[in-house]
C-alpha cells in the first residue's frame, strides 16, 4: 500500500505547474521531514473521498477502490448506492456495456437495502430481461423508491415468461413498502401483480407509467385509482382509458392528478376499434382537478382516427407520430381548447392554413408546435404567428414546410416571424447526412 501511495504521489508532482523536481534534503535534514509535504492519500477523511467518488463512473470509483483499504470502504458506504442502473446486454448482439456479474451480486449482497433509485436497461435479448427478473427476484431487503424497466430496442420483458415476470415484480411490491414511482412500459405486469403493488404501497405510489401492457384490465387501474390517494401522474394504453376510470379519478376522495398519459397506438392497423369517452367524464375530471395536464401521443393511421375529438376534449399535449388529416386537425381547432402542444409529424400534400388559423384561434393556451412534413403557405405561417404573437415559447418548422406565395418570400419569413415573437427565429434545416 505504501508503495502505491507514493507512486501516485509521484505522478502528481510530476504533472505539477512548476515542474520543479523534489529538492534534496539539506545537510542535518532527515529523509523523513524532507517528504513531510507529500500527501497520504489513504489518510483523506472519508467525506472528501465520498465527494470525489460522487464524480467517478462507476468502473472508475471500482478501479480507485482497489488503491487502499480507506478508500474500498467509502465504496462502500450507503450513499454511493441509492441510485444504480443495472445494463443488462448480451455481447454477442449487442454494442452496449454491461454491468458485471461480480459487481451485480455484491450489490445485492452488500448493498441490496441501500438502493433507492433503480432501472433496468435490456437489450432485445429475452436472457437479458430474464437476467433483469433474476435479479428482482434477489432484492428481498430492498427499499426501493424509483423503479424502471427499460427496453432498449424492442419490449423483450415481454418475451419473459409472465408467471417469471410477476413473481420477481412481486418480491419488489410486497418488500419495498415505499415505491413512489414505477416505469413498467412493455411488461407482462397483470392485474393480480397490481392488487399487490396498491396493498403495499397504496400511501406512497404517487407515478405510475405501464403502457403496452396487455395483460392489466380497465379492473386493475381501477383498484389502483380506488387506494392510492396520493397517485399524481399516471401512463396506459388508450384500451384502458374508460369512462369508469376518469370518474373515479375525479372522485373527491381519490387523487388529484397532474399529469395523465395516453398512448393511442393501433395494435392491429386497419382492425382496431377504438372506444369513445363522453364527454360528461372529461368534464369531471377538469372539475376535480382544473390543472391536470392531458398528453395524448398518436401513432394511428388516418382511417382509425374517426372516433376522437367528435366532441370537446380537454386534452393539453397532443403529438402525432404519423400522418394525420386535415380535417382531424380541423376538429382540434374545434374541440381542444386547453391544447397547450400540437406536434405533427405529417400530414400530406394539401396545405394546413386553415387549420393553423383555427388553432391559433381557439386555442389560446397554445405555447410550443412542432411541424414536420406537412405544407404550409408563408401568408397562412404568418397569420397564424401573428395571432399567437409572444405566447409560443417554441415554434419548430422544418424549412420545407413553409410554401412561398406572393406576400412572403423564404428570406422575408424569419425577420417578420421573429418581430412578432419578439426574438430571432429560423425555420429547421433539414440535416444533409
Amino acid at each position: 500500500m505504501k508503495r502505491g501511495r507514493v507512486d501516485v504521489a509521484a505522478k502528481c508532482a510530476s504533472f505539477s505547474p512548476s515542474q520543479n523536481k523534489v529538492k534534496r534534503p539539506k545537510t542535518g535534514q532527515s529523509l523523513s521531514t524532507s517528504h513531510s509535504h507529500v500527501q497520504d492519500w489513504g489518510n483523506l477523511p472519508h467525506h472528501v473521498v465520498l465527494h470525489i467518488f460522487q464524480y467517478l463512473s462507476l468502473v472508475d470509483r471500482a478501479k480507485a477502490s482497489s488503491v487502499c483499504r480507506c478508500w474500498n470502504d467509502v465504496f462502500h458506504i450507503p450513499e454511493l448506492w441509492r441510485r444504480f442502473e443495472f445494463e443488462l446486454n448480451q455481447p454477442a448482439t449487442s454494442y452496449l456495456r454491461s454491468t458485471h456479474p461480480d459487481l451485480i451480486q455484491q450489490i445485492i449482497k452488500r448493498h441490496a437495502q441501500h438502493l433507492q433509485y433503480v432501472s433496468f436497461k435490456v437489450d432485445s435479448c429475452t436472457e437479458s430481461a430474464e437476467a433483469a427478473c433474476d435479479i428482482l427476484s434477489q432484492l428481498v431487503n430492498c427499499t426501493i423508491k424509483t423503479l424502471g424497466l427499460i427496453s432498449t430496442a424492442r419490449p423483450s420483458f415481454m418475451d419473459v415468461s409472465q408467471s417469471h415476470f410477476v413473481s420477481a415484480l412481486t418480491v419488489v411490491f410486497v418488500n419495498s413498502k415505499s415505491l413512489s414511482s414505477i416505469k413498467i412500459d412493455d411488461t407482462p405486469v397483470d392485474d393480480p401483480s397490481l392488487k399487490v403493488l396498491v396493498a403495499n404501497n397504496s400511501d406512497t405510489l404517487k407515478l405510475l407509467k405501464m403502457s403496452s401492457c396487455p395483460h392489466v384490465s380497465p379492473a386493475g387501474i381501477l383498484c389502483v385509482a380506488d387506494q392510492c390517494h396520493g397517485l399524481r401522474e399516471l401512463a396506459l394504453n388508450y384500451h384502458l382509458l374508460t369512462d369508469e376510470l376518469l370518474l373515479a379519478l375525479s372522485s373527491e376522495k381519490h387523487v388529484h392528478l397532474e399529469h395523465l398519459r395516453i398512448d393511442v397506438v393501433s395494435e392491429n392497423p386497419g382492425q382496431t376499434q377504438f372506444h369513445t369517452i363522453k364527454r360528461s367524464s372529461w368534464e369531471a375530471l377538469i372539475r376535480h382537478s382544473p390543472q391536470v395536464n392531458i398528453v395524448m401521443y398518436f401513432f394511428l393511421y388516418e382511417e382509425e382516427f374517426e372516433p376522437f375529438f367528435r366532441d370537446e376534449t380537454p386534452v393539453t399535449h397532443l403529438y402525432f407520430g404519423r400522418a394525420v388529416s386535415k380535417d382531424m386537425l380541423g376538429r382540434i381547432g374545434l374541440n381542444c381548447p386547453r391544447l397547450v402542444e400540437l406536434v405533427v409529424c405529417a400530414n400530406g400534400l394539401e396545405p394546413l392554413d386553415e387549420e393553423l388559423i383555427r388553432i391559433a384561434e381557439r386555442c389560446k393556451s397554445l405555447t410550443a408546435i412542432g411541424l414536420g412534413e406537412c405544407e404550409v403557405t408563408c401568408s397562412g405561417f404568418m397569420e397564424f404567428v401573428k395571432m399567437c404573437g409572444g405566447r409560443l415559447s417554441q415554434l419548430s418548422i422544418m424549412e420545407e414546410v413553409l410554401i412561398p406565395d406572393n406576400s412572403y418570400s423564404m428570406e422575408q419569413i424569419h425577420s417578420e416571424v421573429s418581430k412578432h415573437l419578439g426574438r430571432i427565429w429560423f425555420p429547421d434545416m433539414m440535416p444533409t447526412w
